[in-house]
């Protein structure tokens, strides 16, 4: 192949529209630095932190649906010394000291130095000389357990240190970890060599240091007899940074390697030895060397020198790790027999050039072009500009694709006050609008949470609380969508949920029976694609209002009781076995 910087434009091109122009990758990452603002005040009030992690998060959108998820206990306080046991108050927090003597590179054990706050780190201990560790294999065995039960999942499982299924037709990846604020030892090889580079800047490196690492329950080999208590070091969060400070040529140097990963070296293989870890650690340790010129119309030869970096790895049979590169992520793994198949594999492609990228679909349909015609160009300026339609396409799929499930009034009083002090910070364009699309849905969960948990006992109280009510849905829909409007309405006819159906007022029974028969069929049989999980409590009770005000009793009393048994999210059951009380006086 030759003519490699026009290639090279030509896919850079084409990857901006497979993978996203540097301002659909700004958007996505805006979008969700700013839930993860809003939501950091709600977690810690409630004492969990929960975090998107993985390639969504990085920016990419090859599978929307497959989400990566870190959750840990705000509570559970890991040191490295003991020394810093003194930072915390033994009454309030879990005291967990990481040790690093006697276990392979990056992994630790952890041993309870306090009494424990919450049985899930009481069901997870192990004795071992008197002292008491935390067993990776408990810690995992509980949270299954605790997820199976919990209806709004589906084929939950274990996988390495995560739990995998489904909820609500995404499919989640959990990694039930401990937080750390405090380097161990062996970290500090990584800290010292990142500041002897100019990558990645110095600032990366302090907010790095700020936010920590964690531990995964998962040991280094399960033959060992210490494998239970073996905690692996992940460094997920500090790598969302790095990657975040990637130019677009390496964002797209990254998304073709993880391309050619799937679509090519592990394409019908089902249990690979290459994963999108060691694709993302090879572009660090390529772009800390500093030997590459990352720019577009070197993307070929940068895609290379990393590709060449990993046959590398696999002929020595050693894949360092980025901030322990004593953690030779191939030991156990990429060993023997498998070894060598794996290296004739590459050095297939290998032999064949950077052309082995036409034996990925994607790629081949970018390339082709520019291959049957040499003379074919594409302007570098079609990567990288969008229709004002586009970027407003774009904004609101990753921002109406928000969510913010509350379940308390104190919880929402959290997160409007977290509103209220964003709303006095400059952010990126890109941010501020997240920040204006969630405030008013802020506003108007308060305002429903308050009607349903009110006990006002009077009149004057009742009418001084609609009012206020009123005037903050009013505010919410001056400052948010046209359709936030609407709410004032549901709220005006909450009592009911909309009291007269369109058709049963104009006196059309055989369309209002149609569509309340196509509700509830939609209810029974509906994968949730269409109403999801944490709606269906509110779904049922809708079906149920307006089976009642057609006068449908025994098909309101089903839509209700159908409503209790759902996840109770929205707290609505007192609501609704209100509304069964009075079906059933109704039908005596």
């Amino acid at each position: 192949m030759d003519h490699i910087p026009r290639l090279s434009e030509v896919l850079y091109v084409g990857l901006c529209g497979k993978i996203g122009t540097p301002t659909e990758v700004a958007i996505r990452r805006d979008v969700m630095d700013m839930e993860e603002m809003i939501r950091k005040p709600v977690q810690m009030y409630i004492g969990c932190r929960y975090i998107d992690s993985g390639s969504y998060r990085e920016g990419f959108r090859f599978d929307p649906s497959d989400r990566d998820t870190m959750f840990w206990i705000h509570s559970h306080k890991m040191i490295s010394k003991l020394s810093q046991s003194s930072i915390y108050k033994a009454s309030k927090h879990t005291i967990i000291l990481m040790e690093e003597t006697d276990t392979p590179p990056g992994f630790v054990r952890l041993q309870l130095l306090t009494q424990p706050k919450d049985t899930m780190i009481k069901s997870a201990l192990v004795s071992l000389n008197g002292t008491h560790y935390l067993s990776n294999l408990f810690w995992k065995e509980k949270y299954l357990r605790e997820f199976k039960e919990n209806k709004g999942y589906q084929n939950i499982d274990g996988h390495g240190p995560c739990l995998t299924g489904y909820c609500e037709n995404i499919e989640i990846d959990y990694a039930l970890c401990l937080n750390s604020i405090h380097w161990t030892k062996i970290t500090s090889n990584w800290i010292n060599r990142s500041r002897d580079y100019t990558w990645p800047p110095e600032f990366v490196l302090t907010e790095i240091l700020k936010n920590g690492f964690h531990c995964v329950a998962i040991g280094n080999n399960i033959l060992s007899p210490y494998y239970e208590l073996e905690w692996r070091l992940s460094f997920s969060r500090a790598e969302h940074k790095l990657v975040c400070t990637m130019n677009h040529t390496q964002f797209l140097c990254y998304g073709l390697l993880k391309l050619f990963l799937k679509e090519v070296i592990n394409h019908i293989i089902r249990e690979p030895l290459l994963c999108s870890y060691h694709i993302k650690t090879s572009m660090f340790w390529i772009m800390q060397l500093n030997t590459t010129q990352w720019c577009r119309n070197n993307l070929l030869n940068s895609f290379w020198k990393c590709f060449k970096y990993l046959i590398h790895c696999v002929y020595h049979g050693e894949f360092p790790n980025f901030f322990i590169p004593q953690n030779n992520m191939f030991s156990n793994k990429v060993i023997g027999s498998t070894r060598c198949c794996l290296l004739e594999q590459l050095n297939q492609y290998y032999r064949m050039g950077v052309s082995c990228l036409l034996l990925s679909p994607t790629l081949r349909s970018i390339l082709d072009p520019a291959l049957r015609t040499l003379s074919f160009v594409v302007h570098f300026v079609e990567g990288h500009v969008n229709s004002v339609l586009e970027i407003d396409r774009n904004a609101n799929i990753e921002i109406f694709s928000l969510s913010f499930s509350i379940s308390s009034y104190q919880q929402i009083v959290t997160q409007l006050k977290s509103v209220e002090r964003l709303l006095q910070f400059s952010f990126s364009p890109y941010q501020t609008l997240t920040l204006q699309y969630c405030t008013p849905l802020t506003l108007i969960d308060i305002v429903f949470i308050t009607a349903q948990s009110s006990s006002c006992i009077c009149h004057k109280e009742t009418f001084a609380l609609e009012r206020i009510s009123c005037n903050i849905l009013k505010l919410a829909g001056r400052i948010g969508c046209v359709s936030d409007l609407l709410y004032l309405a549901l709220y005006y006819y909450r009592i009911e949920w909309l009291s007269v159906l369109s058709y049963y007022r104009l006196g059309n029974q055989s369309l209002y029976q149609q569509s309340l028969s196509d509700f509830k069929t939609l209810l029974l049989y509906d994968d949730w694609r269409y109403i999801p999980t944490h709606q269906r409590d509110l779904a049922w009770q809708i079906l149920g209002i307006c089976q009642h005000v057609v006068g449908d009793l025994y098909g309101a009393l089903y839509s209700y009781q159908e409503s209790l048994k759902q996840e109770p999210c929205h707290q609505i059951q007192k609501a609704t076995e209100t509304r069964i009380s009075c079906v059933e006086r109704q039908l005596q």
